[in-house]
């Protein structure tokens, strides 16, 4: 994939490794005259698959903020099931119980997350 309009992030030290293969998941960029930020058009190769520069696996939850989008992800990515109804209490920001808490991670409760809790000012009542 090559990212037409781009500034050479082909060449450039910062986005490639040490043997100069490009590393950028996403580019966007702005110069000093730019009155906003730019994105270059893409040129799939021919034989490209259906997600071939992988945005749509990378992106989902920024596309799709509704609690089964995140159940789905936490359910690949941790590989245990994750129970939609919790989701949605803490996506509603309802306050935080103890049922809530163990239905998510069994290993820990409320207890353990009390300073994360007061850090973030999540309601627990």
């Amino acid at each position: 994939m090559r990212v037409r309009d781009a500034p050479d992030t082909d060449e450039e030290p910062a986005f490639c490794d040490e043997d100069g293969m490009p590393l950028v998941t996403a580019c966007m960029w702005r110069r000093a005259g730019d009155d906003r930020w730019q994105a270059g058009s893409i040129e799939f190769p021919e034989d490209a698959t259906e997600d071939p520069d992988g945005a749509a696996y990378l992106f989902q939850l920024l596309v799709d903020r509704s609690p089964e989008a995140f159940q789905r992800w936490a359910e690949d990515y941790c590989e245990i099931p994750v129970d939609l109804g919790a989701v949605r209490h803490v996506f509603s920001s309802r306050p935080l119980t103890e049922e809530v808490v163990r239905s998510l991670n069994s290993d820990i409760g409320m207890a353990d997350l009390s300073g994360d809790i007061a850090e973030i000012g999540y309601p627990t009542r």
